[in-house]
């Protein structure tokens, strides 16, 4: 760190949001006041409102990294977004693609022409265009295909010809090859040859003349080890590796258990194809995060928050009519004790405690569930273990909870009898929770869907019926 790196005083990513959000504001406040002025005065005004206001803007954007101008441009509403982007500089345009989320590249995309959009992709690598292309015009992708040479055209092929989640879509195809029977001193010649090594190489991928991946050679032993000895000695073997029809999902449980900073990727024959990097792996596992998050609770895809308001009805109304004939239900199963409730008005004030603490029991354990479908830890097969577990837990915490809500309800109405039913419903519904807790994820990963779809909203929908039911069953058998 160079003497004034250390003496500029570190700004948060929020403090930069703040500060461009000023400038905005600003900008917006000024250019009113030039609107109101009339003749000549107001088109000097807006002049040098646009050359100040503007400038200071697109400075404090050269500033910054892509990743967090991607940051910026997510947290703005559109407008105040579109006027952001017009002021990045073009060749930045394809890093901040790459960076943003891909709601909020959607309507970046929608606002380029498509000079502006092969002038940002022209320098990206094949693995980066191809998780592009999908989302660009089809005749810009034409276009963009034939302005590749023959090997990175088909490089973006490749990896386009495989699932999103797949290791072969997420490979990056620059590396550093060397061969096994080359001295250390060979090898060492030969990087200062090249201009730069490509991001995150830690490891040199050791291989044979039909391109055969014969091991690896880390950086560390390279540099460590007598420049006399050959590749051969000091290779390691047998790396971890990984072919590009894998499930992404498990490199990255791979990446993390292993500590990979890189890994080769190879085809059935053994050629190397590709490798797989930290920084893909990391993305991944931040999407998969926040995709299981909006799954749970019944959104079907990443909703930019400044989206539409079409849009974002799409994106909730399927979710919401579920949930909507759910409490339907629910309403349903309180009417069939009305005359319970009128007699004893207590169960009103009392019914909800049940429903809401088995709905937060039920998520508790649903949660636990899916983190470990997530991390390949529990299968259909431990269906029957986890069940037996669960419902122990719920019995515990049902009689525990149960009778201090129990102990609150005679206290309060002086009815031990109706706090011997708030006892006793509240460890029902528990059990209830952790029942459907274990089987609706479970149920979901035997049928091949995703275990977090929806989950959130199914057991509240099953608590709250339930814990209705059962409450109000109880007091109408034994205290009516």
């Amino acid at each position: 760190m160079t003497e004034v790196e250390a003496k500029k005083p570190q700004e948060s990513l929020q403090d930069r949001l703040a500060q461009v959000v000023e400038l905005l504001h600003r900008h917006k406040l000024v250019e009113d006041l030039a609107h109101r002025q009339e003749g000549e005065n107001r088109e000097r005004v807006e002049n040098l409102v646009h050359r100040q206001n503007l400038a200071e803007l697109q400075r404090k954007l050269d500033e910054l990294h892509s990743a967090d101008v991607a940051h910026i441009l997510e947290a703005l509403p559109l407008d105040d977004r579109l006027t952001v982007w017009q002021l990045v500089k073009a060749e930045r345009d394809g890093d901040i693609l790459l960076e943003v989320s891909d709601a909020v590249r959607e309507t970046l995309i929608a606002d380029m022409d498509d000079h502006e959009i092969l002038a940002a992709t022209k320098d990206m690598d094949a693995d980066e265009l191809a998780d592009l292309a999908p989302e660009l015009p089809r005749d810009v992708v034409h276009e963009l295909m034939e302005s590749l040479d023959a090997q990175q055209r088909e490089r973006v092929r490749s990896a386009l010809s495989y699932e999103e989640d797949e290791v072969g879509a997420l490979m990056d195809f620059e590396m550093v090859t060397i061969r096994e029977d080359v001295t250390l001193e060979v090898v060492l010649r030969y990087l200062r040859r090249l201009k730069e090594l490509p991001g995150h190489t830690d490891k040199l991928f050791v291989v044979d003349y039909d391109g055969i991946l014969k091991g690896v050679l880390p950086i560390k032993r390279l540099l460590v080890n007598d420049p006399d000895k050959q590749v051969a000695e000091v290779m390691a073997s047998d790396p971890v590796s990984f072919h590009p029809d894998e499930n992404g999902y498990d490199a990255a449980q791979a990446f993390e258990r292993y500590d990979l900073i890189s890994a080769p990727v190879v085809d059935k024959s053994g050629k190397l194809i590709g490798r797989l990097t930290i920084d893909e792996m990391v993305d991944l596992i931040r999407e998969e995060s926040e995709s299981e998050v909006l799954s749970m609770a019944g959104l079907r895809e990443e909703e930019d928050i400044f989206a539409s308001v079409w849009k974002s009805v799409r994106n909730r109304w399927s979710w919401l009519a579920i949930n909507l004939v759910t409490a339907f239900i629910a309403s349903r199963v309180i009417g069939v004790f009305e005359g319970s409730i009128e007699k004893l008005v207590a169960l009103a004030a009392l019914m909800p405690i049940v429903a809401g603490i088995g709905g937060n029991s039920g998520n508790q354990t649903i949660t636990m569930i899916v983190r470990a479908i997530a991390l390949d830890q529990v299968g259909t097969g431990n269906t029957s273990r986890l069940l037996r577990k669960e419902l122990g837990v719920s019995l515990i915490n049902g009689l525990l909870w149960g009778g201090v809500i129990g102990g609150v309800a005679w206290w309060l109405y002086g009815s031990w009898s109706l706090g011997a039913v708030m006892t006793g419903a509240m460890t029902l519904n528990l059990l209830l929770a952790a029942l459907m807790g274990v089987l609706i994820p479970m149920t979901l990963l035997r049928t091949g869907r995703d275990p977090a779809m929806g989950a959130s909203v199914m057991i509240t929908a099953m608590t709250d019926s339930g814990g209705f039911f059962i409450f109000l069953g109880l007091a109408t058998l034994f205290l009516l």
